[in-house]
């Protein structure tokens, strides 16, 4: 097998029961551990640091995070390891991202390398069916994020934009909820933005995060439920300080009015009264950062006052 040139490609659970692993072990978020362990009948690791010195392969099933982690640990730890993902839920498609985000003390960590792409990717959406409701609606804001930010970029080329804008196009007419084919949309989504990048709804999302979870810590805040809650703020501000979306959506073909009903559908204003009040005490970190400085408008301190004063205008269908 030749790692890199074969890396980030899909298999079906039937591909990985046959394929010549070599001594391999299974890392499982709790969630689905009890499951695919049957299922694959693989010895189990409580953690990556507990994996033999002498394996050949980690199969890795869970949630963006959770892959993230893996990644990250075979790249500083085990380069020579083969890394199998599973991914449990769309929305950050990690399972095929050269990009791994961590958690810091400093907030969080962006690492980017091609050795960050897992060798393969598995494709088992029933996992998915286990999720809550409410985490998958989230899950397809961090989706629509993706997409959406991987198209507004001032980095995004011509090829990115077309096929952005024909992978939202397609998005609209999936559910909000369990649907298979959001696993591969989320996919497509993720190698856009890692392409291109992404703006104000992840400058937000990462900065807020962290101090969200320690402040509320029973209310289940995560980086997909905040793209899902600054989807439309972000996308509005957007509208509302220069023509550029309009522009690209006018020459790419694309519907924002229809973009707008799914942003208005993601959108909870109770989760967005939450967070605010956090925004504008980190609003100079948000606004700093990386992701914010990719944004398709420039992100100013006064450009707090926006969010501030946002309330979302009532759309029809």
């Amino acid at each position: 097998m030749k790692a890199h040139e074969q890396r980030g490609r899909r298999w079906g659970l039937a591909h990985l029961r046959a394929a010549d692993l070599g001594r391999v072990w299974l890392h499982a978020s709790p969630s689905v551990r009890a499951r695919v362990a049957a299922e694959l009948e693989l010895p189990l690791l409580d953690s990556l640091e507990a994996l033999p010195s002498a394996a050949d392969t980690v199969v890795v099933a869970g949630g963006g995070a959770f892959i993230d982690r893996a990644k990250r640990f075979r790249q500083g730890a085990r380069p020579g390891l083969r890394l199998i993902a599973i991914p449990t839920i769309w929305g950050s498609g990690a399972e095929v991202s050269p990009i791994a985000v961590l958690n810091g003390e400093g907030g969080k960590e962006i690492h980017v390398g091609e050795d960050l792409i897992p060798d393969h990717y598995v494709a088992w959406p029933e996992l998915a069916r286990s999720v809550p409701p409410a985490r998958l609606r989230h899950a397809c804001g961090d989706v629509w994020a993706h997409a959406l930010e991987a198209f507004t970029s001032p980095l995004a080329t011509d090829t990115i934009r077309r096929n952005a804008a024909e992978l939202i196009d397609e998005m609209a007419a999936f559910e909000l909820g369990y649907d298979p084919r959001w696993f591969e949309a989320g996919a497509a989504a993720c190698l856009l933005q890692a392409r291109s990048s992404v703006g104000l709804v992840h400058g937000f999302a990462h900065v807020l995060e962290a101090p969200l979870a320690a402040a509320q810590p029973s209310a289940g805040w995560g980086h997909a439920r905040l793209c899902s809650t600054f989807l439309l703020p972000v996308l509005a501000f957007n509208r509302n300080r220069s023509p550029k979306v309009e522009t690209l959506a006018a020459e790419y073909g694309l519907d924002v009015s229809r973009v707008e009903l799914l942003a208005h559908a993601l959108f909870d204003a109770a989760d967005y009264g939450a967070a605010m009040p956090l925004a504008a005490e980190r609003w100079g970190d948000i606004a700093r950062d990386r992701c914010s400085r990719t944004n398709c408008n420039v992100v100013r301190r006064d450009s707090l006052e926006f969010f501030q004063r946002f309330s979302p205008s009532p759309v029809t269908a």
